[in-house]
């Protein structure tokens, strides 16, 4: 049972249900490798449990999936607990205190194997307050401790431990901030915010719907009804990468990119517990890449959607499926209006511009402008009989243009992708030298000056200087 698949964020997720389940507000984590056996808390403010209850919590299949669940209770099968934390450690404790009374029973493996039987350990007093963390429990909550770490540390000794640490505490925190970004955010109906902390550290609700941006679009709301049930279906278009901030655009690619984070975000009770996937319906790619879909559903319908042990998977009933598969047409031609406008728009906006698009006849093909005014400047100036040989030129660029090369790079990471710019200390002579090649000793029209500017994007970067110029030497 220690092998079910839990990764040190999906068994912490699911101590953190249990702390939610019992109305907790604030949920410490710590990970404490300075003592001379490392240990792992988390640490609630809940209600707590009495001694009965302690014992109870710590039975395997404590509560069955047939039980009728409260809203707000987040357990499915009373296994979390115990194979959520002994997948990463032999030895588990869990302290309860209520109206400061404190109890505490522990699951020993090595004691278990010792004896060849299931014996859970109570723990007197004495023994209570030699346990770490324990000073940190209030009137009413409850304490959970991993000590003997053995598949959390994977034989890691010496400076390299902290580095390893470090790292599984990161993607921790990133996790946790995305599956209860609803709790942490507060938009939890009828319960107080969650604040969860990480060695100390406030973990921000991470919101995979970029809802605080107003260029994303929110799609009309979907309700399926399955055996009078309500499951509600809320698409998402996120904004063009040109419309996030760079915080906003590093802070979404830095939790995996925008072609793995596409799919159906599925909630059950406001707790994330599937994301980044179509479930078949279609494959992911660049024309959906923007979409998402909330879907909710309230654990009445845990028997519909499968969901397993690690509460890391779920599959949607047929009813949803054949819902979301009219969606998904809906949203990726969305989707795609959205990520390929951005560019019509730059084409749009030139008269002339360097690159021409062809679509059409199942094909779309890029090309050189023959009468870009740069071309026909060379042109015009070229000696008879020599004009085939720029027909070549031009030919053999837009012929070789690395389309897949420039897709793979996009596809990393749009942001990378930069064009060159010219430095600030050559502006002034690129610009005189585009004069010259563009109008000779002739009477210079500075509003073409400007197009052609704004079509070769030379000087993105040098705006001010260019309308300085213009204004200096052209008008």
């Amino acid at each position: 049972m220690r092998d079910l698949g839990y990764s040190l964020e999906t068994a912490v997720a699911d101590l953190l249900d249990n702390s939610i389940s019992a109305e907790a507000t604030v949920i410490h984590i710590f990970c404490d490798l300075t003592q001379d056996s490392p240990v792992l808390a988390v640490i609630d403010n809940g209600k707590g449990m009495n001694a009965d209850e302690l014992v109870e919590a710590m039975r395997y299949g404590s509560s069955g999936p047939a039980e009728q669940r409260l809203p707000g209770d987040l357990g499915r099968f009373g296994l979390g607990l115990k194979t959520a934390s002994l997948s990463q450690c032999r030895c588990l404790t869990v302290v309860s205190t209520q109206n400061n009374i404190l109890h505490s029973a522990e699951w020993d493996l090595n004691l278990i194997d010792e004896k060849d039987d299931w014996l859970i350990s109570v723990l007197d007093d004495e023994e209570i307050g030699e346990l770490p963390f324990v000073e940190m429990l209030g009137k009413n909550g409850t304490l959970i401790l991993w000590r003997d770490l053995d598949r959390l540390l994977e034989d890691v000794t010496g400076p390299k431990l902290h580095e390893v640490i470090n790292e599984k505490l990161d993607a921790l925190g990133k996790h946790l901030s995305l599956v209860f970004h609803r709790y942490l955010s507060g938009e939890i109906r009828g319960r107080k915010k969650l604040t969860v902390f990480v060695n100390g550290h406030n973990l921000e609700a991470f919101d995979p719907f970029c809802r605080s941006n107003s260029a994303t679009q929110r799609l009309p709301e979907e309700i399926i009804r399955i055996d009078g049930v309500r499951v509600k279906m809320q698409p998402y278009i996120l904004p063009h990468h040109s419309k996030l901030s760079a915080t906003e655009y590093d802070y979404y690619q830095s939790r995996s990119d925008f072609i793995s984070n596409q799919g159906a975000y599925i909630y059950r009770d406001g707790r994330l517990m599937a994301w980044g996937d179509w479930f078949r319906l279609i494959p992911k790619g660049e024309n959906t890449k923007l979409a998402r879909v909330q879907i909710d559903f309230p654990c009445k319908l845990d028997e519909s959607w499968t969901i397993d042990i690690k509460k890391s998977r779920a599959n949607p009933p047929l009813q949803v499926r054949n819902r979301l598969k009219q969606v998904i047409y809906k949203i990726s031609e969305r989707s795609t209006i959205v990520h390929r406008g951005r560019g019509k728009k730059l084409f749009d906006e030139i008269k002339e511009p360097v690159w021409e698009r062809y679509a059409g006849q199942g094909e779309i093909r890029y090309f050189l402008n023959r009468k870009h005014p740069l071309v026909l400047a060379l042109e015009a100036n070229l000696e008879d009989g020599t004009h085939h040989r720029l027909d070549i030129l031009l030919e053999a660029i837009g012929a070789s243009l690395p389309v897949e090369m420039i897709y793979s790079d996009c596809s990393t990471d749009l942001k990378d992708v930069q064009q060159p710019q010219v430095a600030e200390d050559e502006v002034i002579d690129k610009l005189k030298a585009l004069k010259d090649v563009l109008f000779g000793g002739k009477r210079v029209d500075a509003e073409s000056f400007r197009e052609v500017i704004n079509s070769t994007r030379f000087f993105e970067s040098h705006i001010d200087m260019v309308e300085q110029f213009i204004k200096e030497k052209l008008i």
